[in-house]
This record gives C-alpha cells, sequence and structure tokens, in this order.
C-alpha cells in the first residue's frame, strides 16, 4: 500500500503536490515508518537476500516450481495487490502469456582450459557483441525482450516479421547484432536503433539487423529447458531454416583447447568479443550456475589515461571519491575520453580518494577537478565514434585495470592513439 499510495503517484505531482504527500506520510507514520518511507522514496533500500532466495521462499509458500514464479517476475512487474495474487496463483490461473524465461548467464572463465575436461562435451560459439534477448511467438503475437527485461520489439519490425513464420509458442534464446556481409557490425551502430519508439524506413539500409539464435526453450508449446543443451541445438536448427533475419548461431568445430584458444585470439578479427564455452548435457537454467556455462573473452583494448575528475560515488562508497574522469593529450591538451568507477581495490580507492581531496584545482558542483599527476590503464572492449563526447569517442565498457605508478602523466596515450585504435576496430 505504501508503493501503490505514497510512491507510485509522486511521478504524477507537481512539486506542491509531492512535498504535500510526503509531509503527509511523514504526520501519518511512526519513526521505523518514515526511516522505511525514505529509504524507499531515494532508492536506498539496501536488503542482503538474493533474487534467488526470494523466488524459492515464494514457490514454496505458494505450492509452485521456483522456475514458474521467477518466470512471472521477469519484465515490467509492479508491486500491488493484483500483481502480487497473481504471481502466486496457480498455474492454470495466471497465463505468463508473452513473458520470457529467466535468461541463463556465463560466468567469466578464471580455470585454465584443460581442466574443464575433454573439448568434445563442449559446444563451442562466438561470444557476440550485441542486446541478449528473447524471441517469443504466441498467440498470434511475437514478443523480443532485452535481458534487461524490456520490451525491444518496436525497434526491430524486420525481426519481428520473420518471426511471424515461427511455429506457436515458440521461444528462442539469442543476440540482436548490427549485421552486414555475413559478420556482425561494431555494437555503436546497433544503438542507433535503440531508444526509438518506432524506427524509421531509413535506418533499415543503414544499419541492417539479425536475431543470432542459439538456444530453444519452447518449440509447439513445449518447455525444452530440462532437455540437454545438444537436444537443444539440435531441435533449433531444424527449425530455423529459411526464416530470414533470424539466423543460427555457427558452432565451431575445435579439436583441442589449442584450437580453441587459437579462436579467441582470432576473435576480434571476426567481430567479436571471444567464446562460449557450454556443457552439451546442461539443461538450461535460470542465472548464473556456474560450471555449465563459461565465457572466454579476447584481451581487451587499453590505453594509458590521466585522472583530471572525481566524484564521490552512492550507497556504501557515498563519502569516498570513486567516480573518474580520465583524458589523453591532444597535443599540450588533456582531452576527456571516458569515466570509470570500477577496477581499484578498497585500498587504492582510499589511497585516490585522498589525492583528490589534497589536489583538487577547481570545483563544478560535485566535481572535483585535479593535478594530472596519477595514471591508469583503462581497459575497455570496444570504442566507436561520438558527437556527444569533445574527444569525438565513446568506450565500450571502461573499466581500471591497473594502476600505473610507473608512470607520469606526459607517458599517457594522446588521442591520435585512440582514433587509430577506433579506425582499426571499425575495420575489424
Amino acid at each position: 500500500l505504501v508503493v501503490r499510495d505514497r510512491l507510485e503517484p509522486l511521478a504524477m505531482l507537481n512539486e506542491a503536490g509531492q512535498k504535500k504527500l510526503v509531509l503527509d506520510a511523514w504526520e501519518r507514520f511512526g519513526q521505523d515508518e518514515r526511516y522505511l518511507f525514505h529509504k524507499l522514496l531515494r532508492g536506498g533500500l539496501r536488503v542482503g537476500v538474493s533474487r534467488a532466495l526470494v523466488v524459492r521462499a515464494l514457490a514454496e509458500a505458494a505450492g509452485l516450481e521456483p522456475a514458474v514464479v521467477d518466470q512471472r517476475l521477469t519484465g515490467h512487474w509492479r508491486p500491488s495487490a493484483e500483481a502480487f495474487n497473481a504471481l502466486l496463483a496457480d498455474e492454470g490461473d495466471a497465463p505468463s502469456l508473452g513473458k520470457p524465461y529467466p535468461f541463463m548467464l556465463a560466468s567469466p572463465l578464471e580455470v585454465e582450459p584443460n581442466e574443464l575436461g575433454a573439448v568434445k562435451d563442449w559446444q563451442v560459439e562466438w561470444k557476440w557483441d550485441g542486446i541478449r534477448a528473447q524471441l517469443i511467438r504466441r498467440s498470434g503475437e511475437v514478443y523480443l525482450w532485452s535481458r534487461g527485461e524490456e520490451q525491444v520489439a518496436d525497434a526491430f519490425p524486420e525481426i519481428v516479421a520473420a518471426a511471424r513464420g515461427l511455429p506457436e509458442d515458440a521461444v528462442l534464446d539469442g543476440e540482436l547484432l548490427a549485421w552486414e556481409d555475413s559478420r556482425a557490425l561494431p555494437f555503436g551502430q546497433l544503438q542507433k536503433r535503440l531508444g526509438r519508439r518506432h524506427v524509421e524506413l531509413s535506418l533499415f539500409p543503414d544499419v541492417p539487423v539479425v536475431f543470432m539464435a542459439y538456444d530453444a526453450l519452447e518449440i509447439n508449446g513445449q518447455d525444452l529447458r530440462e532437455q540437454a543443451m545438444h537436444s537443444r541445438r539440435a531441435a533449433l536448427e531444424q527449425l530455423l531454416q529459411g526464416h530470414g533475419e533470424l539466423e543460427l548461431s555457427p558452432r565451431l568445430c575445435v579439436d583441442d583447447w589449442e584450437g580453441v584458444a587459437k579462436q579467441v585470439g582470432e576473435a576480434r578479427e571476426h567481430g567479436v568479443e571471444g567464446v562460449m564455452l557450454k556443457k552439451r548435457d546442461s539443461r538450461y537454467s535460470s542465472g548464473r550456475v556456474r560450471g555449465l556455462w563459461w565465457k572466454w573473452k579476447a584481451d581487451p583494448y587499453t590505453i594509458d589515461a590521466v585522472l583530471v575528475q572525481g566524484q564521490t560515488g552512492s550507497g556504501r562508497r557515498a563519502g569516498l571519491y570513486t567516480s573518474y574522469t580520465f583524458a589523453v593529450w591532444d597535443g599540450d591538451e588533456l582531452v576527456p575520453v571516458t569515466k570509470s568507477y570500477s577496477g581499484l581495490t578498497n585500498d587504492e580507492i582510499e589511497q585516490v580518494d585522498r589525492f583528490i581531496r589534497s589536489n583538487t584545482t577547481a570545483r563544478h558542483g560535485p566535481v572535483r577537478v585535479v593535478k594530472p599527476e596519477l595514471v591508469f590503464e583503462i581497459a575497455f572492449e570496444g570504442l566507436q565514434e561520438s558527437n556527444r563526447h569533445k574527444s569525438g569517442v565513446a568506450f565500450r565498457f571502461p573499466r581500471m585495470s591497473r594502476w600505473r605508478q610507473d608512470k607520469l602523466a606526459k607517458d599517457a596515450d594522446t588521442i591520435d592513439t585512440v582514433k587509430t585504435m577506433l579506425k582499426a576496430h571499425t575495420a575489424d
């Protein structure tokens, strides 16, 4: 009731109305209730309970399979009495029309490949750099859900059109990719489709797309998730014969782990991030189940950049400067190229925090400009042209891979180096 009657209405009120609602809540609530209300209001409620534990508890209370509850929570679930009743209803009373299954996730490969056993026990595929999605054909409709639990069908009308040729009650797991001449285009091309309610026809020739399918979760209404990976793959291969923008992710033919390593080393030449290793006898589980699926990524791109700005974090790091802006040289000027807030140890964060506080040269609201002295190696998965950045370049998944205490600011990379990397990345 607090969420429904006091939090959700705030978004539709003007400032005066919001103030009145909050003051009224203060009057009605006791001290503990006000504390909880403020945590909910500011998005700072931290509960140390995993989604999996909540799902198991709800499933046990309702007498349902955890997978059923997990699926019902996927997508745009809103907290209300009606939604909660539907969440715990008997399976026959609450159909999951158009809702995706919980995604199965892979773990970064942190062991030596030889420790995984024989290569023949694994399905080896490319690790695509696109948007993970589930394509659902059900009751005459087509649904396209991103892993972020957003409906993205409007941005990919040609995928929806191609999916209408699938049998009813089919669910495919795969990747949305910008695609041309039988290869994936940089992720930046795919981003042109995002954030648009309707995609203009003029974008179609400039940004052609495909749905690269690599798993079948349901066909003809039959839930295949309990079947082994190799069985689901066989069903998928039979299903996807001649479906236009629905592509089948190829299996890589390798005889040993040295062959897999060679494919990883050549991944960027194919416009991919590395390879996926999927146990051939694995079922399709919910979330990340260690040991069944691994992602073996190619070495990231790296540059050495200078710390030029810092900003405090949030949550547990609200009092520390943990969000940083980095720059490279353009002649005698440092040009900001990216931001990052991950990759340092707690001890390093405290050291950098002290440096920022002691070496601030200017302030812009919550941002401190600092003396350009500290150099960090920045790793990233890709880069693209960007009109929103002064440097003209935007990085994909930037993080600090190490603090280069062996380098001075003058030793950092230049914008020419970054643009050369951009040219090579685009050519790949």
